[in-house]
């Protein structure tokens, strides 16, 4: 679905209109190319702490922008995605600063609240944003136009937009559901139930922070769980939601107008970037390092599942709770991986994690299968296709399937290398291959690596700690 439905030839006018604010290059347009050649370094050691979770720092910035008052949120992830969520909630009225000290400091306009904003919302790179503001603007009286990067304007909305217009939001999308786009809020906006087509954190989450500002309650239904930082932090911040565990799945419910109060956050490390460094330390004989403050939610860590499972030497050192998730740091040492059938069921709690755990397979005595990941064709790239190209293009023996991939590992031994592969704009392809070449024979020459700002501004800096060559 689209999103276009009546009044379209004026609809087109305004979009063509508000696109207008965002032709000049700005602070959010894409870097010149970065080429990099990874070679072999040798082992990892020592201790790191990853950024904040991504998906926790994007939640924090907008449940305090809905809150009445101030918060306050340490550890935030400082990255070119979440700093175009504070970007955008900036415009939209909420007063948000980092301190000198590293703590964000946010005063937010209340539930309802939302302002006007000025110009188009430039979302860079960032899915996540460009989805969960669709969701929290369909339900105020504004009007907003998303843009975003090349890579960005390739991904498709209409899963968002779906039950987005259901609960009245009027939407309008370049074809194929495509940004850029343009979102007026239905205030008061009518509650729906729905059941997740696909299993997605992002659309259930766009879902609830539209029932927010919805009067009435609110459900979705989800078959398969999905990340759960949008219930936790949205029960954190005093909203009424409720989870059900049926035969059906699970179903979330939020009551609308609702009045959030300000909270203090401590944003736990984030594992989706610890999940490079898992696999690094695994493929590379002789490593041995702990990543520090990493979070691991349960709906979070297939990855750490599937890696045990391939025989990765995982262990979990000081488990506790931060900002009511679970934490602990991470000891991680090489050893030798065998294949496995990956559980489809793990793809919801890992699907960003698939492009390097295909670089674990890669390495691992078999052939790994990796199955169920469909959400791989539409991320930042086709994570499926993008990944069997540049694998093989390393001497790797990879089938390629619909839903996912089966790869042929090398048994523990260097992998060839000597190619150069590209990251199609997408910041876990580049990591991912960044760690393929670290157990390579010849130097991987990646095409761009700039993207990794975009969720891991200091992963290289990290990657010379790692292999003693920092400061």
């Amino acid at each position: 679905m689209n999103g276009l439905r009546g009044d379209t030839l004026a609809k087109w006018a305004r979009l063509a209109i508000a696109q207008g604010h965002c032709q000049k290059p700005g602070p959010m347009a894409h870097p010149l190319p970065q080429p990099l050649d990874v070679v072999a370094r040798g082992p990892l050691t020592g201790s790191i702490a990853v950024p904040g979770d991504k998906s926790i720092s994007h939640r924090a910035l907008m449940f305090a922008s809905l809150a009445v008052g101030t918060s306050r949120i340490e550890g935030l992830l400082e990255g070119e995605d979440v700093l175009a969520t504070a970007a955008a909630m900036r415009a939209m009225g909420a007063t948000i600063e980092r301190g000198e000290d590293g703590i964000w400091v946010v005063d937010g306009v209340g539930v309802g609240g939302l302002l006007q904003p000025e110009t188009a919302l430039e979302m860079g790179n960032s899915g996540t944003s460009t989805r969960l503001l669709m969701g929290l603007v369909s339900s105020h009286p504004i009007t907003c136009t998303f843009t975003g990067d090349a890579s960005l304007s390739g991904r498709p909305m209409g899963r968002v937009i779906e039950p987005l217009s259901q609960m009245g939001a009027d939407i309008t999308s370049s074809p194929g559901g495509r940004l850029p786009l343009m979102v007026r809020g239905m205030c008061p906006a009518v509650p729906i139930e729905y059941t997740l087509p696909v299993a997605s954190a992002q659309v259930k989450s766009a879902i609830l922070l539209a029932g927010l500002n919805t009067p009435g309650i609110t459900r979705v239904i989800e078959p398969v769980a999905t990340r759960d930082h949008s219930e936790r932090m949205l029960t954190g911040f005093g909203a009424k939601l409720t989870v059900e565990e049926t035969d059906a799945g699970r179903i979330i419910s939020i009551t609308g107008e609702a009045d959030l109060k300000p909270q203090d956050i401590v944003v736990p490390g984030d594992p989706s970037s610890s999940a490079f460094w898992l696999v690094a330390a695994s493929i590379v004989p002789g490593s041995d390092i702990v990543v520090r403050n990493v979070g691991l939610n349960p709906t979070r860590i297939g990855i750490v599942t599937a890696l045990r499972m391939m025989g990765a030497d995982i262990t979990e050192l000081d488990p506790r709770i931060v900002g009511g998730e679970p934490v602990a740091d991470l000891r991680v040492r090489h050893a030798a991986l065998t294949a496995i059938e990956v559980p489809a069921d793990l793809a919801p709690s890992m699907i960003d994690e698939y492009p390097v755990l295909f670089v674990a397979a890669a390495f691992a005595s078999g052939t790994t299968i990796a199955r169920g990941a469909h959400e791989l064709r539409v991320k930042e790239s086709d994570r499926i296709t993008t990944m069997r190209i540049a694998l093989e293009a390393c001497g790797v023996t990879c089938e390629e399937f619909e839903d996912g991939m089966a790869i042929t590992g090398s048994g523990g031994a260097a992998i060839r290398g000597g190619a150069r592969v590209a990251s199609k704009l997408d910041h876990r392809i580049a990591m991912s291959m960044v760690v393929a070449g670290l157990g390579a024979r010849e130097p991987v020459t990646i095409d761009d690596v700039s993207p990794v700002a975009t969720s891991y501004p200091v992963f290289f800096r990290s990657l010379d700690a790692l292999t003693g060559r920092g400061e």
